[in-house]
């Protein structure tokens, strides 16, 4: 199965549990931009962003044996969220690190949805630590925010949709942060329209990276 073969697998296993998120337009976006411009609209999706997507991917694949023992995952929130609401969904008990740092409001929507949550220190360090603590403790599967093929497929599915809407476009524009979704969109619009990324001045590691041919930091 190619990628893209698995990305239309992936969208028929996950359309039941996702909103298909409207594609809006602006007509004063469209005159400062001097074209057309079509906004998929993921901040009404479960969860408010892609990212159930991408957690419904990676854990539908699970044995019987894992989704008994549960997922865990480190995030300060969307993917906490979205890894929460997908464990939900298919009846599995999330364990989800956050950091000290997190904004209240999403610690208490992951409660909310059934996660338990377990605060730590504001590092990746420490938050690596946590996790392999739970791990450890519980036996459930560590699934990472964007750094997963299953994860990545399953964002994938936001631009598939796109292009299922509006297949006659030119360029993609999407955010940059930890890479799951502009992975996902390449896999979905290969052969289809050009992709660019876009990321703040101060977090630009991915542009470094791509410059130096190694993972950079910020």
């Amino acid at each position: 199965m190619t990628l893209y073969e698995a990305l239309l697998d992936c969208h028929r296993h996950i359309s039941p549990f996702i909103h298909r998120t409207p594609v809006l337009t602006s007509r004063s976006v469209d005159a400062m931009a001097g074209c057309q411009v079509y906004f998929k609209c993921e901040n009404f999706q479960k969860g408010g962003a892609y990212k159930i997507r991408g957690a419904l991917n990676a854990c539908r694949q699970l044995t019987s044996g894992q989704k008994q023992k549960g997922v865990t995952t480190h995030s300060s929130g969307n993917f906490a969220q979205a890894l929460t609401l997908a464990a939900r969904s298919l009846g599995m008990k999330a364990y989800i690190v956050m950091p000290s740092s997190a904004p209240a409001v999403k610690v208490e929507a992951v409660k909310g949805y059934g996660g338990e949550v377990i605060i730590c220190g504001p590092s990746l360090r420490e938050r690596e630590e946590a996790s392999a603590r739970i791990l450890a403790d519980t036996g459930a599967t560590f699934i990472h925010p964007s750094n997963d093929l299953q994860v990545i497929i399953g964002q994938g599915t936001a631009t598939l949709e796109l292009l299922e809407e509006v297949p006659e476009l030119d360029a993609l524009f999407c955010p940059v942060g930890g890479g799951g979704l502009i992975a996902g969109a390449c896999i979905a619009a290969e052969g289809k329209c050009a992709v660019y990324g876009g990321e703040p001045f101060a977090v630009d590691d991915a542009y470094r990276s791509l410059q130096s041919g190694r993972i950079e930091s910020n």
